[in-house]
């Protein structure tokens, strides 16, 4: 099993992003154990190697990071549990999809605790839940909110990067960005969807899940 490791405070993004990349490399050279670290950042814009410039609406609105990983654009800050996972998958399966698979499964095993539904989507990478409480879109399909992103990043097999769940963010912040690239579909979270979960919940729901998939 992986150690666990609480970074509290709002985490600098790219002392962070420099911490994981080294803990990543000692992963790889066996010098380290795999890790999962939880964390919150500052309102920040991440850039995955898809994004689109034209995806960035306001792009002065906070720091924009190129962040490595797969996928877009993607929005971090308070009251969102970010999980930086690191696994060596010389030692489990080197399957990139399966993998990810296995982290939208986690997820969505996690917010079944909290009586939530989260569904993947072909197509877009991520955990969606369903809002029939809000108007369907014009071609009559049912709207869907995006509640948590994935996007990772592999060296030598040793997975970083990793997810991001909203427990109780700021949605008004991911107006500067179109969210992974998907208009029509909007952002939720927890608390969004009524329930007054926290930070720890959330954490706690992580742990006791994650053996059923990894």
């Amino acid at each position: 099993m992986p150690e666990w490791r609480m970074i509290e405070g709002l985490a600098d993004y790219r002392q962070t992003l420099s911490a994981m990349e080294a803990h990543v490399a000692e992963i790889a050279a066996g010098r380290a154990p795999e890790s999962i670290w939880l964390l919150e950042h500052p309102p920040l814009y991440t850039a995955g190697t898809s994004a689109q410039s034209q995806d960035l609406t306001d792009p002065g609105r906070f720091p924009v990071h190129v962040a490595g990983r797969g996928g877009q654009y993607t929005y971090h800050g308070p009251g969102q549990r970010v999980g930086y996972v690191m696994l060596d998958l010389n030692r489990r399966e080197r399957d990139v999809r399966r993998f990810v698979t296995a982290l939208e499964d986690w997820v969505i095993d996690t917010l079944a605790e909290f009586n939530v539904t989260g569904e993947r989507r072909a197509g877009r990478v991520g955990v969606w839940v369903t809002r029939p409480d809000k108007p369907p879109l014009p071609d009559g399909t049912p709207r869907e909110d995006k509640i948590a992103a994935i996007g990772i990043k592999l060296r030598r097999w040793v997975s970083f990067h990793g997810l991001a769940i909203n427990v109780e963010p700021d949605l008004s912040h991911y107006d500067g960005i179109v969210p992974c690239g998907i208009t029509g579909h909007g952002v939720t979270s927890l608390v969004d969807l009524g329930l007054p979960v926290t930070l720890h919940d959330v954490d706690l729901a992580l742990k006791r899940s994650f053996p059923r998939h990894f």
